[in-house]
């Protein structure tokens, strides 16, 4: 079962030095929220583990090994990726966008096949995009063009899904409906790393929480463990506490923290 491990990661972007020694590991059937202030290099740190972004020190490790010393091909079969501005391609449609996450399983100039249209099919159903299949993505609205994005990340039937900010510009219904979908995936196996700006959803839904703040992951657990009164006033300076109500987790917030 595939692990991914950010170890002691460094990053820059020009030169401002942005994350500075991050460390955290995501394991199959969890859920685990990256959460932080703006600015803490949520973003940054997720573009490191599926190597859009180079590390300036640390390494970031699938399976024990450098995942910059592994082919693309085999990073792109391991690693479904789904961003916060995802691309829309004019003249394509939904089902078309979507299948292109299928380019990581066919050689260069194999033809789709049959279990292709069959994986499309499914993730647009998944993620509630069946009836729009045969649309412009560019007629889209910003949400459903982040469903199409999560699909397309999903039709790569990867071993691990990376996911930035996958609730924004959706609705209460769909934002709730994506993070479902995720645990059900991490159930069958899945290992998803998502960055989250809500810590209500991320207490909720996720089993584990890294947070991040100035460059560096300050705490990893589960939630209760996590988002303490005192994490809470120190790194995002409000108040709250986490309760549970039949079985689910709660984080009741109450105002800024006073000066």
């Amino acid at each position: 079962m595939t692990r991914l491990h950010a170890c002691g990661v460094q990053a820059r972007l020009g030169d401002r030095t942005v994350l500075r020694g991050a460390d955290l590991e995501v394991a199959p059937g969890e859920v685990l929220a990256l959460v932080g202030p703006n600015g803490s290099g949520k973003t940054t740190l997720l573009r490191t583990c599926y190597r859009a972004l180079a590390v300036t020190g640390g390494a970031i490790l699938l399976d024990g090994e450098n995942i910059h010393t592994l082919r693309r091909r085999q990073v792109a079969r391991t690693i479904g990726v789904s961003t916060q501005e995802p691309a829309a391609f004019g003249g394509a449609t939904v089902r078309e966008s979507v299948r292109l996450g299928r380019s990581a399983r066919r050689g260069l100039l194999e033809p789709f096949r049959k279990e292709d249209d069959d994986a499309v099919t499914r993730v647009l159903d998944q993620v509630s995009l069946t009836s729009h299949a045969d649309r412009d993505v560019t007629a889209l609205s910003g949400g459903e063009r982040q469903r199409v994005s999560i699909a397309r990340a999903l039709a790569q039937e990867p071993q691990i899904l990376l996911l930035d900010e996958p609730t924004n510009h959706l609705d209460l219904r769909h934002q709730l409906g994506v993070l479902e979908l995720l645990r059900t995936l991490a159930a069958r196996g899945l290992a998803v790393l998502v960055t989250l700006h809500d810590l209500r959803l991320a207490a909720e839904y996720c089993d584990r929480i890294a947070v991040l703040d100035a460059g560096q992951v300050v705490d990893v657990g589960t939630p209760e463990h996590v988002l303490t009164p005192e994490l809470l006033a120190t790194v995002f300076g409000v108040r709250g506490r986490i309760r549970t109500v039949e079985d689910r987790r709660v984080l009741d917030l109450h105002g800024l923290v006073d000066d």
